[in-house]
């Protein structure tokens, strides 16, 4: 693993611990065995940082969209959409929390705007487009509380919940919108 992707990783994993804000660029450096100099020359500042970081999770975000099949059925892709997340938001859970924290944080949320905009463009551009094979006629609103449902679901796990029952969520959320046909 390069220097760059090293200092992401470990930046990720003590923002998400700490948060943002109570987490120095020296105790990045230390965690990760660089000089300051190094993380500036990628980064400029820990606000470049945060965006690198953000951009980083976006794209993750947008690689596992674009792994769903879009010449499969729309049931059968919205089927592995719910399917993904689950498996992403165990395995990943990290990713999932920086997430949560800087988003629901004003000095973050405000840094990340832009980038916060644009992910959620993007998201809900993908999920509209399966709801609209479905039900054009609910189309927006489907996807507008189907994402409702997966970020409460996440805000559950990560933050609020020990023994949070994700499987027994998966399968109702399968049996809600694939079994029940929407």
């Amino acid at each position: 693993m390069d220097k760059k992707t090293q200092i992401i990783e470990i930046a990720t994993k003590l923002f998400s611990e700490n948060g943002f804000e109570n987490t120095s660029i020296s105790r990045v450096c230390e965690a990760s065995n660089v000089s300051k100099g190094l993380v500036f020359h990628h980064f400029k500042s820990k606000d470049g940082l945060l965006r690198e970081i953000f951009s980083v999770t976006t794209k993750k975000i947008i690689e596992m969209n674009e792994s769903i099949n879009d010449e499969q059925k729309p049931m059968d892709r919205l089927y592995d959409l719910i399917n993904s997340f689950f498996i992403q938001i165990k395995s990943d859970k990290l990713f999932f929390q920086l997430n949560l924290n800087v988003m629901t944080q004003p000095k973050t949320r405000e840094l990340l705007n832009d980038l916060i905009k644009e992910r959620s463009t993007f998201i809900l551009t993908s999920v509209k487009q399966i709801f609209n094979q479905i039900n054009t006629e609910n189309a927006e609103i489907i996807s507008y509380l189907f994402i409702a449902e997966l970020d409460g679901i996440a805000l559950n796990y990560l933050g609020i919940f020990d023994n949070y029952p994700l499987e027994q969520i998966k399968e109702q959320l399968i049996k809600k919108y694939i079994k029940n046909g929407i």
